[in-house]
């Protein structure tokens, strides 16, 4: 859609000057408006077929003009904001008033095309239906039907008041679930405010979660701090038992009292809390109070590992390409579509975390060539752990008879705990006659010495 007609509204005149020169090389047509009068004259004297809308300006700031359009029915184009103060309720709020998205400044240049030709192709794609589409700001990244249907569940939780539960492996990006939800949440223009579990110790467990009172001054501990907004407790099961106890007792109650005080404070504060897959065994061991537990398990949501949902891996690349770009200053370098299909087969075993700290390896090369498969080979090469599970060991960089090996070893250890230690009953399921399996298992290193025979 490159002959698309685009409003520039901003009132600093470099900034639309540049805009305008970049979309008009990009064979865009392009008007420009220094405030929101010079903007209400130009949509009506023509029609546009999106709007660049910076918050801030002189006389009507951009929310205040976005709601003008979207009350009186005059929304007919896409609106993206631009603002060099973004919050998250003020992008929320941009959102629920019809914006198709929201850019930071300093702008990168980059990132504004391809929002503007997404928000473009949504018009051509979404003819005559609503966008509801969220700033890229708090927006999980993925379109495989495995994120769309967690983002739509997240949505959901959101408008709910309920403590959620948010569990996964490492480096997932359970936190971002949680930030996510609270953006959406009536709460978002409240206080977010993180809670890391190991942080507490069991000396100072009271005072950080309730606060303190002392000679006359008071100290706000997180919950109080929290307010009517919302309370993220990272890595749940790094709590100790006292702090699960201070913790339950002010849940329970819906109230708390400081240490040294004597009026009682209410608990208005939502609570996300997210746990790994060390979930269940600190259960089972009573580490983790299954009180606390039930409490903060209304709802729940897992996050799935990277290595699920492989396919949006080249769209991950690209939005911590832009994003390490646009916060770091880092030098702006593309992979190529061997680079992306190699890292699509790899299992990710840090998940998303891992992913970004790749991409930032890989830019602070300096270098503005195209990243190449040959660069992620080298850069992935010390990643094998062979103790990993399999399903998070990279088998692709290793020769075909290790790989082989890795698998065979990994199959049958499984294997053997399904048929309970048996090696006659592994020999049926796995269709090997049991001379040959006993020095399959031996070549590969498997101990089944002390499995009992079942003769």
């Amino acid at each position: 859609m490159t002959n698309a007609h685009v409003l520039v509204v901003d009132d600093e005149a470099d900034i639309r000057a540049l805009i305008s020169e970049i979309l008009s090389d990009e064979s865009y047509g392009v008007t420009v408006a220094a405030n929101a009068e010079e903007a209400r004259r130009a949509r009506e004297a023509d029609k546009f077929d999106l709007i660049l809308l910076d918050i801030w300006m002189p006389d009507t700031d951009g929310i205040t003009l976005l709601r003008e359009w979207s009350e009186s029915g005059e929304l007919q184009c896409p609106v993206v904001i631009m603002s060099g103060h973004g919050t998250v309720d003020t992008a929320v709020e941009a959102t629920r008033l019809g914006a198709f998205d929201f850019v930071e400044k300093p702008l990168s240049l980059a990132k504004l095309l391809r929002t503007v030709e997404s928000a473009l192709e949504s018009v051509a794609s979404q003819a005559g239906k609503s966008r509801t589409m969220l700033p890229a700001l708090l927006t999980p990244v993925g379109r495989s039907e495995l994120m769309k249907s967690l983002r739509e569940r997240a949505q959901q939780f959101a408008l709910q008041d309920s403590s959620v539960l948010i569990s996964g492996e490492p480096g997932t990006g359970r936190g971002a679930f949680a930030r996510y939800m609270h953006g959406l949440s009536r709460r978002a223009a409240e206080p977010v405010v993180v809670l890391t579990g190991a942080s507490i110790t069991r000396s100072n467990a009271e005072e950080q979660l309730l606060g303190s009172e002392q000679d006359g001054t008071t100290y706000a501990g997180v919950i109080e701090k929290a307010g009517k907004g919302t309370l993220i407790i990272d890595e749940l099961t790094d709590l100790n038992d006292e702090a699960q106890k201070v913790l339950l007792g002010a849940l329970e109650e819906g109230r708390f009292t400081r240490v040294g005080g004597k009026k009682p404070v209410r608990f208005d504060a939502r609570v996300l809390a997210t746990a790994g897959d060390d979930l269940d065994r600190k259960l089972d061991s009573g580490e983790l109070r299954r009180d606390l537990h039930s409490h903060l398990n209304a709802l729940s949501l897992r996050v799935p590992p990277l290595r699920d949902y492989s396919e949006d891996v080249p769209e991950l690349l690209a939005y911590y390409v832009d994003k390490l770009v646009e916060n770091e200053g880092l030098t702006f370098r593309r992979f190529d579509v061997a680079a992306q299909n190699r890292l699509r087969n790899y299992p990710w075993p840090d998940n998303v975390r891992e992913l970004k700290s790749l991409v930032r390896r890989l830019l602070m090369s300096g270098s503005d060539d195209d990243i190449t498969l040959a660069e992620v080979e080298t850069e992935i090469a010390d990643n094998v752990k062979n103790e990993e599970p399999l399903v998070k060991q990279d088998l692709l960089a290793l020769p075909l008879r290790e790989a082989r090996e890795q698998f065979e070893r990994a199959y049958l250890q499984q294997q053997l705990v399904l048929c309970e230690g048996k090696v006659g009953r592994l020999a049926k399921r796995v269709g090997m006659e049991r001379t040959h399996l006993y020095r399959k298992l031996r070549s590969l290193g498997v101990d089944f010495k002390s499995i009992s025979a079942d003769d």
